[in-house]
């Protein structure tokens, strides 16, 4: 039972570690505009938006659990890099190397094959590698996209989002769902013509 139990031991530490996670809170509100929403609900969210729209996905061979995978973990990142805003250009780009020294650590806590494989996953996403990576970053877009929608655009109006920003950080969607990508755009028009954004 000693090699079991110390693996076990391992994969709890990791899991109590996850739990950090409930306490990120993003920039976006819940559809309800109640509070702002946590990561970890962000990441379930995700992972029964995967479910629901998997036949949207450009690659109808696409492997489901592994985009599961890949959106209940990308943002365990947070728990130490925090969470920063993805129209946030200048502070984008200086907390990459604070999410990989996390993803390094936390991932760390688990036993050699699991750590391996979830930082290859993690790694697999932040690069959309693939048509599973691809289809992760199209829905963890879209779901911010769909908050802002339905909550009056609050995060675009209080930091100003403009238009150009919208299509430049999103239009990796259509590389994942091209159907998606249609839906998202239309987003953006209704978003422009109600002058949420400029």
């Amino acid at each position: 039972m000693g090699e079991a139990f110390s693996r076990f031991e391992r994969q709890l530490q990791f899991l109590i570690e996850a739990d950090k996670l409930k306490h990120i809170f993003r920039k976006t509100k819940l559809f309800n505009q109640s509070r702002f929403e946590n990561d970890a609900e962000h990441a379930w969210h995700l992972a029964l938006m995967v479910l629901t729209l998997a036949e949207y996905s450009n690659e109808k061979s696409i492997d489901i659990t592994k985009v599961l995978k890949m959106v209940l973990i990308h943002d365990l990142v947070e728990i130490d890099a925090g969470d920063v805003m993805v129209y946030d250009s200048i502070n984008r780009a200086l907390v990459r190397d604070k999410e990989l020294a996390a993803a390094n650590r936390i991932f760390g806590m688990l036993p050699e094959d699991q750590q391996a494989e979830f930082h290859c996953l993690w790694m697999e996403f932040e690069n959309r590698e693939s048509p599973e990576a691809k289809f992760a970053a199209a829905i963890d877009r879209f779901e911010p996209i769909l908050q802002n929608h339905l909550t009056d655009y609050y995060t675009w109006r209080k930091h100003e989002i403009t238009s150009t920003q919208l299509y430049d950080k999103n239009k990796h969607i259509q590389e994942g769902s091209q159907f998606i990508w249609d839906v998202v755009q239309h987003i953006f028009k209704e978003a422009k013509e109600k002058g949420a954004v400029i």
